[in-house]
């Protein structure tokens, strides 16, 4: 997983933890964990967990945090397990019961092409109690007080849905599905399972999540909150940064130029790009942006900006150095 060091040896560093999260925590509270491990105030995640779900939860320190922005956006893939023939208040086994019918009748194939039907871009209206906010108020909140909560449906992408396993439970009358997704930011799988079960007018909801990957991370190299007790792991910011974005190799004038936060030639991509200085430091986040003739730039990205009117400049969107 990267360097290690003792939490007394860690009051300067920056980086990732990827934590394990055990089932009844919150995320707060594996924030909460990592800033005393940690000996640091500055500490964030990278996309919520419910407390009932387990799995990968990206954790940055210090400046790191400022990574962790481009990191909610990547895609997502977890392990789940749907029951149809039940539905929930919450869409989850922490919900009250709802009066829906039993799943007996459903064959294999209607739960195939129901799947079929929830995969590629959708529209999906989230589960009411998300964290999305409502007139300034977390949904959920909402929910809880007993509120009637509507929420839009949003675009969202289904990349991978796919059912690893069927099995009849409770003399017949309830599925449960082991399902492996792999989703867009944004994506709620309590949702789909919700969405499944009505599509089969079964009701359905989910009994257990466990988040597998983050973009690059799964949970092979995830620590848990045990292990990192005892020995504080995490990937270094440089490292990390590496592992997201684009890399590209500074020269020292190029790297003194984005630490004042000067523009510099550009890096040839559309995505953020991540710029090293000669000794390997993580030095900027980098966006190619249209050349802005007078912008404060490096003497080789003025002259490209006068050069042709279809010139481009590297910005530093986050400069660490």
């Amino acid at each position: 997983m990267g360097k290690k060091q003792r939490p007394e040896e860690l009051e300067v560093g920056s980086g990732l933890v990827l934590v394990d999260k055990p089932a009844g925590w919150t995320s707060h509270d594996v924030v909460g964990k990592i800033r005393k491990l940690a000996g640091t105030r500055k500490v964030g995640h990278a996309g919520t967990l419910d407390p009932m779900a387990t799995g990968v939860l990206v954790v940055g320190i210090n400046k790191a945090t400022r990574l962790l922005t481009h990191i909610v956006g990547v895609d997502k893939t977890y392990a789940a397990t749907v029951r149809l023939g039940h539905s929930t208040t919450t869409d989850d086994a922490e919900g009250e019961s709802l009066e829906t019918p039993y799943a007996n009748g459903v064959t294999a194939d209607q739960v195939s092409a129901a799947v079929a039907r929830l995969t590629g871009d959708i529209m999906q209206v989230p589960s009411t109690v998300s964290a999305i906010k409502v007139a300034g108020r977390r949904a959920y909140d909402r929910a809880r007080a007993g509120e009637d909560v509507e929420l839009d449906a949003r675009p969202v992408t289904v990349r991978r849905f796919e059912v690893s396993e069927l099995r009849h439970v409770d003399g017949g009358r309830f599925i449960d599905l082991d399902v492996e997704v792999r989703v867009s930011s944004g994506t709620y799988v309590r949702a789909l399972a919700r969405d499944l079960g009505e599509i089969l007018e079964t009701g359905g909801h989910l009994t257990a999540l466990r988040r597998t990957a983050v973009g690059p991370y799964d949970e092979d190299q995830c620590l848990t909150v045990e292990q990192l007790s005892e020995d504080f792991g995490y990937i270094g910011l440089a490292e990390a940064a590496g592992q997201i974005f684009p890399r590209r190799e500074l020269t020292a004038e190029e790297a003194e130029h984005l630490g004042h936060g000067r523009r510099i030639t550009a890096s040839g991509g559309e995505e953020l790009t991540a710029a090293y200085s000669p000794d390997g430091e993580l030095v900027a986040l980098l966006k190619d942006i249209p050349a802005k003739p007078g912008a404060s730039s490096s003497p080789d990205a003025a002259q490209a900006a006068t050069s042709s009117p279809h010139a481009m400049h590297a910005k530093p969107e986050l400069v660490f150095a």
